[in-house]
């Protein structure tokens, strides 16, 4: 029995704001890019695809800032820092993507789940003193 891994990227523009995905799915909800990591591929290598596969960009992957494990499903959950290295736009490259853009902590779009909100501040923490491991329950959604 193999475990699923997925991760995500938080990528931010130079006034700090976070980049987030509206899906064509589910709520259509707002969320971290990202996804499940194909067969042969680390956390940092699927955070990496996904960003590109998402929003088309390439990007360094940085800092680990959490890990969370989502018992309803038996996957974990890799979240990483990212850095765009190219100076492109952001734009929706995915058909599961419908609209991406930046936005401030304090102004985040809904529908998002709190489970979006709780990854992006726990990797925009201002200290390192804090568990990077998280047993996760169900989404709520803030709409």
């Amino acid at each position: 029995m193999s475990k699923l891994i997925g991760s995500a990227a938080i990528i931010l523009d130079t006034e700090g704001r976070v980049l987030l995905v509206k899906h064509s799915y589910v709520k259509n909800n707002w969320d971290l890019t990202g996804g499940k990591a194909e067969e042969n591929e680390s956390a940092q290598e699927t955070a990496k695809r996904e960003v590109f596969e998402e929003v088309g960009l390439e990007v360094v992957i940085g800092n680990l800032t959490g890990i969370y494990y989502d018992p309803d499903y038996d996957i974990h959950h890799f979240v990483f820092l990212a850095t765009s290295t190219d100076n492109r736009t952001p734009q929706p490259s995915s058909p599961e993507i419908v609209e991406c853009g930046f936005f401030a902590r304090n102004e985040l779009p809904r529908p998002i789940s709190d489970f979006t909100c709780r990854r992006i501040e726990d990797a925009l923490r201002n200290n390192n003193d804090y568990e990077l491991f998280h047993k996760v329950g169900a989404r709520q959604w803030i709409e």
